[in-house]
């Protein structure tokens, strides 16, 4: 869960993970969320479209923390750096709650219509930042490429860290898993320099 908590986005926040958690997402209403809460249906409705988006309330907060991040970074410095701060900014964000990252996770991974939408959220992050990216590598290709490898860094890193439940924080074990992919990514790259491709064409052909 993400640090921004007005109250009633907060409360509704909170109730919502209890009431899914308690009854399942399917089975939980607006109206169940809502008075729990102790607020109105108006007021759930005004500040978010349906019971889903009470769960992703943080993401464009979260796409806005990455991409300035990137932005403040020097243009001459390396890709990866940028994105080791995009990645730090979002996972600074979060509460250091291990459970109750766990219980969100687990719910989300119940639910078709939640993992629908956490692909979606996972795909605005990554699309987010190749465009901030494009400023340092000039190529929608290679940002596109340096993207996929920091949101993979970020996602993976989340993972192992709510699954391991020790005292490294989360912008520990992310960025240490961003330069576990970049280091992977050098030795695939040297490999291939040594043995040819299995597309190209042999000498004599």
């Amino acid at each position: 869960m993400a640090r921004w908590e007005p109250d009633a986005r907060g409360r509704l926040l909170r109730t919502a993970v209890d009431l899914f958690c308690e009854q399942g997402y399917e089975a939980t209403t607006t109206a169940q969320i809502a008075e729990r809460a102790g607020l109105t249906k108006t007021t759930l409705f005004r500040l978010f479209p349906d019971k889903r988006e009470i769960l992703f309330q943080g993401q464009d907060a979260l796409i806005d923390l990455a991409v300035d991040a990137v932005h403040r970074a020097p243009v001459d410095s390396p890709a990866i750096g940028a994105v080791g701060a995009a990645i730090a900014a979002m996972t600074d964000a979060h509460l250091p709650d291990h459970a109750s990252s766990r219980r969100l996770a687990g719910l989300i991974a119940a639910s078709p219509e939640l993992r629908e939408r956490a692909a979606f959220k996972r795909s605005s992050i990554t699309a987010a930042l190749a465009t901030a990216l494009l400023e340092h590598l000039g190529s929608p290709r290679r940002a596109g490429l340096v993207a996929d490898i920091g949101v993979r860094a970020y996602y993976d890193g989340f993972d192992a860290w709510i699954a391991a439940d020790d005292e490294r924080s989360l912008t520990e074990v992310t960025l240490d898993e961003l330069a576990n992919c970049e280091a992977d990514l050098r030795e695939i790259i040297a490999r291939s320099e040594r043995v040819p491709f299995l597309s190209e064409p042999d000498a004599g052909h």
